[in-house]
């Protein structure tokens, strides 16, 4: 009996008082919460300097620059503008992540591939996209092809070095896996490596994608410049022509938000869906 008492009390001992959270603790142990907070406090800080120095012309406040937003938004001028950078944006995109699937793909698989790879990267991606826009527009002409190219050129490099590091990274045990199954090519890649190497390739992803819009934000300007056509960027460089200053730094805010809803819904519910239910990610 007293060898049951005391082991029952020295589990009572080594038990483990658990505190129940405060409101504010759970509150604050959410990303959401925390990510809001900083926004909010950004977000005062705009206001405050603005109001501090008091030149419109320079720095619009915050409640004027969203008065502006809601206004342009409310006669269709912003959100036409911005649809059409999405639009170009996407297509670009989307063309920048086949030709990295294809190209890692092909230097996984094959030692000449791995080659070409590493030397295309190292000859290109030190390039920065804007600086073939003047080539674009000599090869394509004003338009929706000059901008998909220098796109491409900005997605593809990170989207096909963030997956092929991955995909190296890959352990040898699942690997030999693949290999115990009999798989080859495309196969191989979509089972074992693909998403083995899924981390690296969402980073890539998020990579691409803000390289992408620095990217179209800025040769938007150069087209405006020459066309007096485009999306935001044009929608920038025009109201900045006009010292419509509130405007420009709507359209800056748009280009924020767009990013900021693709990161926390798409890209957020990718790792959720994958990396994180994969075991992953803590």
């Amino acid at each position: 009996m007293r060898d049951v008492a005391g082991d029952r009390a020295a589990a009572g001992e080594r038990a483990v008082v658990v505190r129940e959270l405060g409101a504010l603790e759970r509150a604050w142990n959410n990303a959401f919460v925390r990510k809001t907070l900083i926004i909010i406090v950004l977000a005062v800080a705009w206001e405050v300097y603005a109001r501090i120095l008091d030149n419109p012309l320079t720095f619009p406040t915050l409640s004027e620059t969203i008065k502006t937003l809601i206004e342009r938004i409310g006669d269709g001028v912003l959100l036409t503008r911005a649809w059409t950078s999405i639009k170009v944006l996407l297509l670009g995109y989307f063309v920048g992540l086949v030709l990295a699937g294809l190209l890692t793909m092909l230097a996984i698989t094959t030692r000449i591939g791995t080659d070409f790879l590493e030397t295309m990267t190292a000859m290109f991606n030190p390039l920065p996209a804007i600086a073939l826009l003047p080539l674009a527009l000599i090869w394509f002409g004003l338009g929706t092809a000059s901008l998909v190219f220098t796109l491409v050129h900005s997605v593809l490099w990170a989207v096909a070095l963030n997956t092929h590091a991955g995909f190296l990274s890959v352990s040898h045990t699942l690997r030999m896996v693949g290999r115990n199954y009999e798989l080859t090519g495309f196969a191989y890649v979509r089972r074992i490596l693909v998403p083995a190497a899924f981390p690296s390739i969402l980073t890539g992803l998020k990579i691409g994608w803000a390289f992408a819009w620095r990217t179209l934000i800025a040769a938007e300007l150069v087209f405006g410049v020459a066309s007096g056509q485009g999306g935001l960027g044009w929608f920038i460089f025009e109201n900045r022509n006009l010292l419509d200053i509130p405007a420009v730094f709507a359209g800056l805010l748009t280009v924020i938000v767009i990013g900021l809803v693709v990161e926390n819904l798409v890209f957020r519910t990718i790792e959720k869906k994958t990396v994180r239910r994969w075991g992953m990610q803590g």
